[in-house]
Order: structure tokens, then sequence, then C-alpha cells
């Protein structure tokens, strides 16, 4: 076999087991969006709370954005407002719609990424 052949196989593979990582990946990040778990807020001085629906075609945008950059800094706070046991984080801190991301003093409604990074760091 010569050198082309072994290389081109061995390429072949590489996007093969890629692609398939790829999808995997996207599609756990789907079942985390949406899983509704009860979240309880203790003082999380330094977290992004990051308050969405997994029915909202604007919060879908944005997750798997959200999801990665907590994977890396583990500062966000993933809050589904679709759990019933959530609902009372609408009037402590006055959500008006999703997506919205609190930190601190900072507050963001919407799917901008630029304004997304701000919030959440870079």
């Amino acid at each position: 076999m010569t050198l082309i052949k072994r290389v081109g196989k061995a390429l072949a593979v590489i996007v093969v087991v890629l692609a398939i990582s790829g999808f995997a990946s996207h599609q756990y990040v789907n079942h985390v969006e949406k899983q509704r778990p009860v979240v309880t807020l203790a003082k999380h001085a330094n977290k992004v709370l990051f308050f969405y629906r997994d029915d909202c075609p604007d919060c879908q945008s944005i997750f798997h954005q959200i999801y990665w950059h907590n994977a890396i800094s583990h500062n966000i706070i993933l809050i589904n407002m679709n759990q019933p046991k959530n609902r009372h984080y609408i009037q402590k801190y006055q959500l008006t719609a999703v997506p919205t991301l609190i930190h601190g003093n900072q507050r963001y409604i919407g799917t901008n990424q630029q304004r997304i990074k701000q919030i959440v760091g870079d």
C-alpha cells in the first residue's frame, strides 16, 4: 500500500470519527437543554444566571454557545423556566422575557452574540 493511500485512509477515518463525535455532542447538548431540573439558587457571586425555555426558538439559538462556554468556565447556572418549580424566579428577578442572562448588576435579554460574550465573559 502506498503512503498516499495510507494517509488517505487515515484521514477518512479521522473525518468519520470527528463527524460522529460532533453529532453525538450536539445531541447531548440538545438533551441537556430539554432537562427541567429544579434549580435552587444560593448566593452565587460570580455566576451568570441563564433563564431560558426549552421550547423557545431564541433560547435554542444560543443554548449551545452558553452550554459550551459553561463546560469550560463553569460560571453559568442554567435555569429552564418550563420547570414549574423554577417559575418563582420570574418575580424574584423581575423576568419579562427569555432568554435572559443576569450577572451581578448586568442584565441582557436577547440573542446578540457580542452582548452574550460581554455578560458571560470570554
